[in-house]
């Protein structure tokens, strides 16, 4: 990562957890928060290291991964713009869960933990995001479950790809590049097994993929 950086109360107020504070309370705040850019492919945390940060993304995409002692990983989530990591060993004072890499350049807003902790006692707003974003963490770790346990590799696919749709034209599409490879360790496949899926949808009018995008027709719902 580059060197820290000051960050601007404008940047703060794009960040959700932040949206609802004063300018007053966020100039509190930007007095120790910094920003810093990271480079594509870059390891922001290491699955068993120290926690001292908590980490809140102004642009950019990071995976959270984690990985066996054979090397065999598993992609947990993908992490967008407004999204924030390294809240939970913040909290519980536990080493890192999961390592934490850029999928593309980004900007982090970067908060120390003592700091972080002090923001929570001081904004109720921010504590009641905190709780709301680890209730969503849970219920999504929930589907996950459910999903290797009790849906095949085409419903498996058809449900990340629904996950990580938007909607534009009153169509889903998903604009994150994702690779083959990227889909197979988040749901729990080999790559072989996800292209031959992933074929098959396209020869079945499910999906379309083209521009560095995947178009989904509404019948994948019942994949």
């Amino acid at each position: 990562m580059t060197t820290p950086l000051p960050v601007s109360i404008t940047a703060l107020r794009t960040l959700p957890m932040f949206e609802t504070l004063s300018n007053e309370r966020l100039t509190k705040i930007a007095g120790f928060a910094s920003m810093r850019h990271v480079a594509r492919h870059t390891t922001v945390l290491q699955a068993g290291d120290r926690t001292d940060n908590i980490y809140l993304i102004l642009n950019g995409e990071l995976k959270v991964q984690i990985s066996d002692q054979e090397g065999r990983e598993v992609i947990l989530s993908i992490l967008a713009p407004g999204e924030l990591f390294g809240e939970m060993g913040v909290i519980d004072d536990h080493p890192r869960s999961a390592t934490v890499i850029s999928t593309e350049p980004c900007d982090l807003v970067v908060i120390a933990k003592e700091d972080f902790k002090n923001c929570l006692a001081e904004n109720f707003e921010v504590s009641l995001y905190i709780i709301f974003s680890l209730v969503k963490r849970l219920r999504e770790a929930d589907r996950k479950i459910e999903s290797l346990a009790l849906v095949d590799v085409y419903g498996r696919v058809a449900r990340l790809l629904l996950e990580m749709a938007e909607t534009q034209d009153g169509r889903k599409v998903v604009t994150r590049r994702i690779t083959r490879q990227d889909i197979a360790k988040t749901i729990g496949a080999s790559r072989e097994m996800v292209s031959r899926v992933m074929r098959d949808l396209q020869l079945r009018g499910l999906i379309e993929e083209r521009d560095g995008s995947i178009w989904l027709h509404k019948d994948i719902e019942s994949t």
